[in-house]
């Protein structure tokens, strides 16, 4: 529970900048490096850094700026 407290506004500013670019490959990017921090927060090591920058790509990726 304590993990989850300390990590609410990092993952509120990985959400915010999810979608941050104007093409899908800037999108993507942003949105792996943001996945890859939270990645490496919450699991601490590699794996969970990878499995967070997949999803934080495909995430921004599919996000469409308004």
């Amino acid at each position: 529970m304590k993990t989850l407290l300390k990590l609410t506004p990092v993952i509120g500013a990985v959400a915010l900048l999810a979608a941050c670019g104007t093409t899908m490959e800037q999108r993507a990017a942003t949105g792996a490096i943001g996945g890859a921090v939270v990645g490496q927060a919450v699991g601490g090591n590699t794996g969970s850094t990878v499995a967070g920058a997949a999803v934080g790509a495909v995430a921004g990726a599919v996000t469409k700026p308004r």
